[in-house]
């Protein structure tokens, strides 16, 4: 079976995201799919195979469960695609039968995805101290994605949080991650977030593009614009450009490959 690591939403290798994109030829069980991205390691493994021209089923795995959505691992699985074929669009397909369609747009690859809404919740303080929170701005929650949403003031204070996360997972039960957010003071970028999830993946994504399913809309609304820049504050640091018409979200990024080979039967 292909496999590739390609780093997402960057264009330098060992920044940004890596995902895992293994190519299947037959159907794969779950045990399986499973097994290999917990072997791999990775944030993401997605696994896509060929259903009808120009049109794939994708599969996402954490070294944990399955998800729905993956926005790094859906730019992976494009770029690897693009590269191999003479495609310029592609339609994927994910476990819920929901259609993502992709495109190239000059130096870059553009992922059209669905708009989620968020809802008011409340949250224990324990959260917010195992994140190492004093001071927050709002809060949300996205049912779709089962994450909660926190902004706060300061960038500098977002890139410098150093969570408890034994203690973070402890303080809430029943959601996939915690993603924390601030206006940005570069004009360079319109907002920063990080993206926590050991409930579901790893400690900490890279950068993660199928939260802007909901967090685009959270600061198009309150920045009264519809494109935005967002700059995701790891350690591996990542970059997208996002635009919001009606009901979608439209995600542009790069991808760089690093690694090509064959996974063994």
């Amino acid at each position: 079976m292909k496999t590739y690591f390609v780093d997402s939403f960057t264009n330098e290798k060992f920044k940004g995201n890596p995902a895992a994109v293994c190519i299947t030829e037959n159907n794969l069980d779950d045990k399986t799919m499973q097994d290999i991205a917990t072997e791999i390691g990775f944030s993401e493994t997605a696994f896509i195979k060929k259903i009808a021209d120009q049109v794939y089923s994708i599969r996402f795995f954490t070294p944990k469960m399955e998800i729905p959505l993956c926005g790094h691992a859906t730019l992976a699985s494009s770029k690897i695609l693009f590269d191999t074929t003479s495609f310029d669009t592609i339609t994927f397909i994910n476990i819920d039968n929901v259609e993502l369609k992709i495109e190239k747009s000059g130096a870059k690859i553009k992922m059209q995805f669905p708009v989620y809404e968020t809802e008011e919740i409340e949250i224990p303080n324990e959260l917010l101290n195992a994140l190492g929170i004093n001071e927050i701005v709002n809060k949300r929650y996205s049912q779709n994605n089962k994450i909660i949403l926190i902004e706060i003031k300061d960038t500098k204070v977002l890139a410098d949080l150093r969570p408890d996360f034994p203690s973070l997972i402890k303080s809430y039960d029943g959601i996939n991650g915690v993603l924390v957010t601030a206006q940005s003071n570069n004009s360079d970028f319109d907002f920063h977030y990080r993206y926590f999830w050991p409930w579901a993946g790893t400690n900490e994504d890279p950068v993660t593009g199928g939260v802007q399913t909901f967090l685009t809309k959270y600061w198009a609304t309150k920045l009264n614009k519809n494109k935005l820049n967002a700059f995701q504050s790891s350690s591996r640091t990542g970059t997208m450009n996002t635009e919001i018409i009606q009901d979608k979200v439209f995600i542009y990024g790069e991808a760089v490959v690093v690694f090509e080979g064959e996974l063994k039967d």
